[in-house]
């Protein structure tokens, strides 16, 4: 199956709509699938336990790398255990690289700070007329000249790795 991954704007009823103001990088790409009754955090777990091997050895020369600048090292996107369920997940809580800072069940907001930048991502739920658009949004605001530098490595890759993460979902979420 091709899935088709489409490039769209942050949902405007997003809760991270609200951190777009003064962003320096953002995107959105989402996927329809059938109405699903898992919740937002449970498809995220889901996009992330789907991540191609490429995007992990991605991460483990971005965490080589950045480690020389003083950044922290975040591990593996995929680094979530498989036995843990979106039920066991609280606000605050480490969800593989990111933090959990928002859940509902159309929405989950999870991210990462350092001095260097800020960044969110969100899985939302949207409701529409065949099912659910699954959007993945990041957003992500720069401190400092190191983070401008980051991003103007990472940005056109991460551009690149959240469809093809969403492509391989795809593969286990019914979508249309």
């Amino acid at each position: 199956m091709n899935a088709t991954i489409v490039s769209v704007a942050v949902p405007p009823h997003s809760a991270l709509a609200l951190w777009l103001n003064g962003a320096d990088f953002h995107d959105c790409h989402a996927l329809s699938i059938a109405a699903n009754l898992s919740s937002a955090l449970q498809l995220y777990l889901t996009v992330v336990r789907q991540t191609p091997g490429w995007v992990d050895v991605l991460m483990r020369l971005r965490n080589r790398v950045v480690a020389l600048f003083g950044l922290k090292n975040l591990g593996g996107l995929a680094d979530v255990p498989a036995t843990r369920q979106a039920a066991d997940y609280r606000v605050g809580d480490r969800v593989g690289i990111f933090s959990l800072l928002h859940l509902s069940d159309d929405e989950v907001i999870l991210g990462d700070a350092d001095r260097h930048l800020e960044v969110r991502v969100s899985v939302c739920k949207v409701p529409h007329a065949e099912g659910i658009l699954l959007a993945v949004s990041t957003v992500v605001h720069i401190h400092n000249r190191l983070g401008r530098v980051y991003m103007a490595l990472v940005g056109p890759v991460h551009r690149r790795i959240v469809p093809a993460m969403l492509r391989r979902a795809a593969r286990v979420l019914d979508t249309r």
